[in-house]
Formats: C-alpha cells, structure tokens, sequence
C-alpha cells in the first residue's frame, strides 16, 4: 500500500480563504449567554477584582480590533496567592452581579498569570512579574481603557 500522506499543500488546495476584520456591527457577540452586555461583566470583573485589593485595574476596549473578544480586563495580585483570590472573587461577583460563569479558567497550577473566559470578556490576572513579562496593554496599545469608576 502506498504512503498516501499529503503535504500541507495539497490539504489546502481549493480551501477558499479569508480573513475577518472587527466591525462595529457586532452588537450580538457583545452580549452574553443570558444577554447581559459585555460591557457589563467587563466592569464587575473589574471591581471585583478592586474589591480583592487587585492592582493597576484596567479594562481594554477590543470592540474595533478584534474578532475574539470584546473586551480585556487586567489585574495584579502581588503574589500569587492573591493573584487565586481575585479570580475566585470575580468569579463569584461576576456570577451573583451578572448570572454569567467563565466558560475555563487556565493558569491554577502556577498562578502567575491566570486567565478567565467569558467569551466577549476574557479576565486576566497577573503577579506584578508576569504582567511586566507579558506587557498586554502594550501589545494591545490601540485598544482604548474604558473609565471605570470604582469604588
């Protein structure tokens, strides 16, 4: 029998490709599961995450750059075991304030960077070397900061 392997090549030809550009029209993914906006959970992930003593709170605006998510809410905790209390506490808020629950949380067994998916929100929460290290607001610097007011 014949080795009928097939070369990267050859498994694309014929596939039609596109790419997808943020438009302004997404109103529908900006909305959870049980309909809240995402603007919504973004900012009780957010004072959730103050509310736990979580530092250098901030909220990235994605609506115009991209497809994934809408929005990026950013914390640190000063060790990591503070980094698992936050997101234990927004989980909780975020649950109580908005009925919605992260669809995964990654990052429980080191704890230096955890992230949470809310599909149109995605929560991350850093120990201060980690947010250095990773520099998201950097790497996403066109995003605009939503004004939070938190109390």
């Amino acid at each position: 029998m014949a080795d009928e392997t097939m070369t990267d090549e050859q498994i694309l030809e014929g596939v039609e490709h596109k790419s997808f550009v943020a438009t302004s029209d997404r109103t529908a993914a900006s909305l959870s599961a049980s309909g809240v906006a995402a603007e919504d959970v973004a900012r009780a992930a957010a004072q959730a995450a103050y509310d736990k003593k979580g530092e250098d709170v901030q909220v990235l605006n994605l609506t115009e750059l991209s497809d994934v998510c809408d929005y990026f809410v950013l914390a640190t905790g000063t060790n990591n075991r503070q980094v698992d209390s936050i997101v234990d506490e927004i989980e909780e808020k975020v649950a109580a304030a908005c009925g919605e629950h992260p669809f995964s949380i990654e990052g429980r067994e080191q704890k230096t960077w955890m992230l949470m998916d809310y599909g149109s929100v995605v929560v991350h929460v850093f120990t201060p070397e980690a947010r250095d290290f990773y520099r998201l607001e950097k790497l996403w610097g066109d995003a605009p900061q939503l004004p939070l007011n938190l109390l």
